[in-house]
Order: C-alpha cells, then structure tokens, then sequence
C-alpha cells in the first residue's frame, strides 16, 4: 500500500470523525465567547443525535434522500431547546455553569434512554436506511492526486462542518454582533455601560452552543454510528470542549484541533488496516483518543487565554 493510497483512506476518515467535534466546538465557542462554561456540549450531542434518528426513522419514506439534512434541523431545534434550560439556571438564576452543565448530560443520557425503551421497547433504536453516504464531490473529484485524497469516496458533512467553520469565524470577529458577543464575555460591565443587553447576548451565545451541539451530535448519528443508543455519544461532546480550549477559542483554532482529534478517532477504527499501525495492539488505537484529549487539556489550558468573564455570572449594577 503506498502513501497515497494510505493517505485517500485516512484523510476522508479523518474528516468525518472530526466533523461532529467540529460542529459542538464551533457551539461552544459561541457560549464561553459570552462568558457562560458550557460543560453540557456532551448531553446536547445526546439530544441532537437521539433527535435526529428519531426523526430520520419515522420520515424516511417522507423525504426521501433529504431525510439526513432535514434530520440535522430537527437536531438543532432539539439542542437548541435543551440548551435553553442550561441558560436560565446559569444566566437567570446565577447558577454554577458547571452544575448546570452536568446536569444537562445528565438528564439528556436518561431522558433519551427511557424515551428510546419507551418507543422502540430496547435499549437502542434501530438502524436507519437513509444516512450521509459516501459521494465524489462533482468536477473536484477529477482533480489529480488532491481529488482522489480530498474530494472521493467521502462525504458531505466534513465540507459544510469547515466552511461553518469560517462562517462563525466572520461573524464572531467581522460583525457587530460578534463585538457584542465577545465583549460580554470579555467585560459584560463595560459592555452594559455601552447599552448592550448583556443578558440577551449570552442567552443566544447558550442557545447556538446548543443549536450547533444539537447537528453535531446528528451528524454523527448518521453517519457514523446509524442508530442511536446509551453509548452512541461517547465522550465526543468532551472532545469538542477540550478543541475549542486546545484552539483558544477561536472558531478556526477549535476547528484544526477537532480535525486533530478527528485523526486520533479514525486511527482507532481503521489503524489496524493501514501498514504504519498494524502492529500495534488494537486496545492502545482505542484510548488514543482520550489520551490525546487529557494532553491537550494539561499541555495547553494554562497557556490558553479563556475570556476573561468565562463562568462569572453578571449582576447588573455590580462591580
């Protein structure tokens, strides 16, 4: 096998994996650029991707190839919705955002679980007929070499997770409601005193975190693991916390980080096929990710400039 062989594998591997982490990081940047920790990425990637299959299986026959793209906006709704309960207990009611946050992983893992044995009268859903299926992305595909590796035998999740990317990029550091986002995360005092409704911000930064957990966790339900159970989202809302740390949350920075972890995920699935990896043992693919996570965390959290309001609920009037 050669290295572009390897490589036409693993890229497009890479990119799907990394597409879900993406999408939450790129959620949670929008939350902690407000000032509000949102530890509950992980529950809302719950709920987008319990949404999402739902969805998908009872409207199949509906829409047809359309049905994983609608599916995604069901997700969103859901994580958008959820999220709210994040927003009014750590911004309205000044609860700790942790708490808070753990508590929405919480109850997303046992509210899903108990509607899902309620529905389907097992412990997980059954597989979907209509998910996001490998294309050739047209006339780029003919490209050589960066076609084959880029643009074949891939999907189209990755390709919207990136260009989403740029798009929260441009809006959080190229618009006026960008500034008024990063700057009630910054000094929401200063920003009150300038007549920006610091509240408000950081209800709509809560609920895009949730919004984009939400397609997250949708796009990782379909195209990845093709139905939905307790373990379908394991530990990935996590990962997108610690991208967006280990890219000092900056949309662009999260969103190399998540590709990196995207990279550590893919190995662990098909590592032991590619010639690089076949020898080493199986169990050590699997906690690659994880591990990786940890150091990321250790290496860089102390190095990264959080916002300086991150996690300080704001009393109007208080100094």
């Amino acid at each position: 096998m050669g290295f572009i062989d390897i490589l036409t594998i693993l890229i497009p591997s890479t990119l799907l994996w990394a597409s879900p982490l993406i999408f939450t990081s790129l959620g949670g940047a929008f939350s902690e650029r407000s000032g509000v920790v949102n530890i509950g990425l992980e529950g809302l990637m719950v709920i987008g991707a319990f949404s999402s299959i739902v969805f998908n299986l009872a409207f199949a026959d509906t829409f047809g190839a359309a049905t994983p793209w609608v599916s995604l906006l069901v997700g969103m709704l859901a994580g958008a919705l959820i999220s709210i309960l994040h927003a009014v207990a750590s911004i309205s009611f000044r609860a700790d955002q942790t708490v808070s946050g753990v508590a929405i992983n919480l109850l997303a893992v046992g509210l899903t679980l108990f509607l899902v044995k309620r529905i389907y009268g097992k412990g997980q859903t059954d597989i979907i007929s209509e998910g996001f299926s490998k294309i050739d992305v047209p006339v780029l595909h003919k490209i050589p070499v960066i076609g084959d590796i880029f643009f074949s035998n891939t999907y189209w999740p990755p390709f919207v997770a990136i260009i989403a990317a740029f798009l929260v990029w441009f809006i959080m550091f190229k618009t006026p409601f960008g500034l008024r986002l990063r700057s009630v995360g910054e000094h929401p005092m200063a920003a009150d005193t300038m007549g920006i409704n610091v509240t408000r911000m950081r209800y709509i930064g809560v609920i895009l975190s949730g919004a984009f957990a939400g397609i997250g966790g949708g796009v990782y339900a379909q195209s990845i693991s093709s139905d939905f159970s307790h373990a379908t989202i394991s530990g990935q809302g996590f990962m997108a916390l610690a991208a967006l740390i280990f890219g000092k949350w900056h949309p662009l920075g999260a969103m190399g980080a998540a590709i990196f972890f995207g990279f550590a995920q893919s190995l662990s699935i098909i590592g032991s096929s590619l010639p690089l990896f076949e020898n080493i043992p199986s169990v050590y693919l699997l906690i690659a990710p994880y591990v990786l996570t940890i150091l990321a965390l250790t290496g860089f959290i102390g190095r990264a400039d959080a916002p300086k309001a991150l996690g300080t609920p704001y009393i109007k009037g208080s100094r």
